[in-house]
């Protein structure tokens, strides 16, 4: 048998994260293309779309990638991958959108949705605080998330201020074929996600950080790649309601469908290293930004360069911070 070296060993890993990554975001995009077809020729309407469908299918590479790490025994990239997802979501993906188009909006149309996020939130810590992510907990937490989507629907027309939904497809015509393009984004999440998490599993290893800082920082990054490239497409043609309903709908189901569904699968160990600093920084970053649009309803672009500078800063205490924790 050929022994690989550490480096040789790290190229391999990074490689397999790279087209793993690849894999999910096209993936992503190609659901959430075909999801939103579906949902149209259904007789859905575009705010619905915007708040819940397009927000469910952002967050699928995340759903695919934790699934799959608990089921493999990685607890840690499960939640760190959720944890992370949610800071990026907020300083990173809000941010450069911030930087590229002023983000304003009505704070009574947001009420809801930040307090949904905000409780979301809440579950989240409590479940990490006690451990508490046992398959009939993830499934209580499905069920409140389906409770919302049902009364999102049924209140809709107030949910945000725009619904231009004239999004950037991959020319979906007929029903058979967004069947296929769903089918194949669904394959490209899965294979995506075995590679990402294979991949995330031995850099660590391969560079002494532990699963749940690499979950919390590339393996985040990468599944909040699909929320970075919709916002920043609707920031081109001044699409506030998809803007933050695809960022707040996405935190609330990367909690209460990722995190839910992840534990229903398989019960949810929660590692100690994301105990401290992660999340008691994604607990303050929802906590700010839900008040800071209360308050103030818009990001501009000294808003949005300081939202990206705190994102970097937060990564880089990352990775100064294992050696504390191990």
């Amino acid at each position: 048998m050929i022994e690989l070296t550490t480096y040789e060993l790290f190229v391999l890993a990074a490689g397999a994260m790279a087209f793993g990554l690849y894999l999910l975001i096209k993936g992503g995009d190609w659901t959430v293309d075909a999801a939103v077809f579906v949902a149209e020729r259904t007789g859905l309407s575009p705010l619905f779309i915007g708040a819940t469908i397009v927000s469910f299918g952002t967050s699928v590479p995340e759903l695919f990638t934790s699934v799959n790490a608990n089921l493999q025994g990685y607890p840690g990239i499960s939640l760190g991958n959720v944890l992370g997802s949610n800071v990026a979501n907020i300083l990173l993906v809000l941010g450069a959108t911030a930087f590229v188009f002023k983000v304003t909006a009505d704070p009574k149309h947001l009420a809801k949705d930040l307090a949904m996020m905000l409780f979301a939130t809440a579950i989240m810590v409590y479940g990490m605080l006690t451990d508490s992510f046992s398959q009939v907990f993830g499934l209580i937490m499905f069920a409140i998330l389906v409770t919302f989507v049902v009364y999102q629907y049924k209140t809709d027309s107030i949910v945000l201020e725009e619904d231009d939904d004239d999004d950037e497809g991959p020319g979906i015509t007929t029903m058979k074929g967004a069947v296929v393009i769903l089918l194949g984004g669904v394959a490209a999440l899965a294979v995506g996600s075995e590679l990402l998490v294979k991949g995330a599993v031995q850099t660590g290893s391969a560079i002494g950080v532990p699963e749940a800082v690499i979950g919390m920082t590339v393996v985040a990054f990468g599944t909040s790649l699909p929320e970075l490239s919709t916002c920043i497409a609707a920031a081109r043609k001044q699409s506030v309601g998809l803007i933050l309903g695809n960022i707040i709908g996405s935190n609330t189901f990367n909690i209460l469908s990722i995190i839910a569904l992840t534990a229903a699968i398989k019960p949810l160990d929660v590692d100690p290293v994301l105990l401290g600093m992660e999340l008691w920084v994604t607990v303050a970053v929802a906590v700010v930004f839900s008040a800071w649009m209360f308050a103030v309803g818009k990001l501009t672009r000294p808003i949005g360069i300081a939202m990206m500078v705190a994102y970097v800063v937060f990564i880089a205490a990352q990775y100064l911070q294992p050696q504390m924790v191990n």
